[in-house]
């Protein structure tokens, strides 16, 4: 059921809830995710053609190659960062109305991995890119690369969100102890946001968890010892999945679990 893997340290639909149970995994469905329109706003690019400059980030998923993510990522300004919530969001992003553009390609997907803060030295409109209220993507440079020219620095696009298509399941990365309990929560689908998060253990019920920063969610409980289980919530979409026994009793910080379990 539940697997480990090494590591590193708005438009929505209101359907009837829906429950269903498969495979040990439990979905709740209370609304379901679809493109928003679009809207204009600027891409500028950091790093080098290796995107070694984007692994780590705000979002906390460390290295982008092994959490799954790859070179197809983003910054987002703190408009569209919100405070870490926007973390594994997805949006579809192309060139507009520059000549440095590729005029054959539709659009490239990212995924936002981390916050492009804002540079209160440089006016918005010249360097301060990401200055609020500006919406802003600062992208890797390969995933810059495939819809403009690089020597452009900077380029007007259209973007928006989309649901995130993933394979596989939730991955779960532990840190903290066995007292203080920190998870980053990655590969997410659908939404690709996380809103709330709660632990069982398997002699508890469940402990609702704390959002402490990007991605990651913390629990102040003795767990050591119990096999786990979560509850997550999309921030976007209300949906919430249980992912069942996703830790042994005896796991261990420093390490990813991942479930079948995802949203769609």
């Amino acid at each position: 059921m539940a697997s480990i893997l090494q590591s590193p340290g708005r438009l929505l639909i209101a359907f009837t809830c829906i429950f269903t149970t498969f495979m040990g995994e439990s979905k709740v469905a209370m609304s379901v995710f679809r493109p928003s329109n679009w809207a204009l706003a600027h891409a500028t690019f950091y790093g080098d053609e290796t995107a070694s400059a984007t692994m780590g980030g705000a979002c906390g998923y460390g290295n982008l190659f092994q959490s799954g993510y790859g070179t197809d990522t983003a910054a987002l300004s703190s408009r569209l960062f919100n405070n870490g919530y926007a973390c594994g969001t997805c949006y579809q992003i192309k060139c507009y109305q520059s000549s440095a553009c590729y005029n054959n390609v539709a659009y490239t997907t990212v995924t936002a991995t981390n916050l492009c803060p804002p540079n209160w030295s440089e006016p918005s409109d010249d360097g301060g890119w990401c200055n609020p209220p500006r919406a802003h993507f600062d992208m890797s440079k390969p995933a810059f690369m495939k819809i403009a020219q690089w020597k452009a620095g900077i380029v007007p696009i259209l973007y928006r969100r989309v649901p995130c298509e993933r394979k596989g399941g939730l991955r779960f990365a532990f840190q903290g102890n066995g007292y203080w309990l920190l998870v980053y929560v990655m590969n997410v689908g659908g939404g690709g946001d996380i809103g709330s998060m709660w632990v069982r253990g398997s002699r508890t019920g469940w402990i609702q968890m704390s959002h402490n920063w990007g991605a990651s969610y913390q629990a102040f409980a003795t767990l050591s010892g119990q096999s786990l289980s979560f509850r997550v919530t999309s921030y976007t979409t209300k949906e919430t999945v249980i992912a069942w026994n996703v830790a042994p009793s005896n796991w261990n910080v420093g390490l990813t679990y991942s479930s079948t379990a995802n949203f769609r």
